[in-house]
């Protein structure tokens, strides 16, 4: 997973958005969103390679978990864990908050090369579902914190940091006015789609050469090797009705599949 979009308790009809593109290798073995068999209410993408997955949803559990890499070219330390494990630590943790599941988490966190990770719990208020989201990084050089309402983007460096993807994604995913249809739904992953490069002058400097900054600064990546596999979209609305729909891409961009999955939450 290379850029999340996320809107938190920012739209009175959904208090959680979330539009995300996974970026990886073609040849890293994937298996595309689907409910995992030894937990039908997981719904994930799952990693052939190392396990793990880069984002997934937990229906019984009511939380959301996603994890991006730290970029941090040069860097040749090896590691014992995969970060893939980090989202199913916490959508497989019932007994703990998405805080004190990143907390526990942030023990092990020297285990794990460079990672932002982020759970969201969907909790019932009253007579509506409110989102309560917490951040981890261990690049940040902080504890495990709560994050305010409002319109969050994390992709491969620290939260909110001002890239051009993740600048373009704010500005223009306008989750104000989603409505759940299928033209608001097109309407996101059309800005997903965005294989615009950014102008040289606004690249970040992250030890990569200029062709590769300007091959990573989209928020959609094409190329051979590496690129954007999938997108995904997911939507809880207040009355904690939510859909997941995933769009998976060939090397080339072209559209592979789309599939699409609607819950009903269920108050604990």
């Amino acid at each position: 997973m290379c850029i999340a979009y996320f809107s938190l308790n920012n739209h009175p009809d959904w208090p959680l958005i979330v539009a995300a593109n996974r970026d990886e290798f073609h040849q890293r073995p994937t298996q595309t969103a689907a409910y995992w068999k030894h937990d039908p209410s997981l719904l994930a993408g799952q990693d052939l390679q190392a396990g793990g997955t880069w984002l997934g949803l937990h229906t019984q559990h009511r939380r959301v978990s996603l994890v991006t890499n730290f970029r941090e070219p040069g860097h040749t330390h090896s590691y014992s864990r995969s970060r893939g494990q980090l989202p199913l630590a916490c959508l497989e943790n019932p007994q703990a908050t998405s805080l004190e599941a990143l907390q526990s988490l942030a023990a092990q966190q020297k285990h794990y090369a460079g990672f932002n990770l982020l759970s969201i719990d969907l909790v019932p208020n009253a007579q509506t579902w409110v989102a309560k989201a917490a951040y981890l990084s261990n690049r940040a050089n902080a504890p495990a914190q709560t994050l305010a309402d409002g319109i969050h983007v994390l992709s491969n460096h620290l939260l909110n940091t001002a890239w051009p993807k993740s600048d373009y994604l704010r500005e223009h995913t306008l989750a104000q006015g989603f409505d759940g249809s299928p033209a608001a739904i097109a309407h996101l992953f059309t800005i997903l789609r965005t294989d615009q490069a950014a102008p040289d002058h606004l690249l970040p400097s992250t030890g990569l050469s200029l062709e590769r900054e300007r091959l990573l600064s989209s928020p959609f990546i094409i190329s051979p090797e590496y690129g954007t596999r999938c997108s995904t979209i997911i939507a809880v609305n207040a009355q904690g009705q939510g859909m997941f729909i995933e769009r998976s891409f060939t090397p080339q961009a072209q559209l592979l599949a789309q599939n699409d999955w609607y819950f009903q939450l269920q108050a604990p």
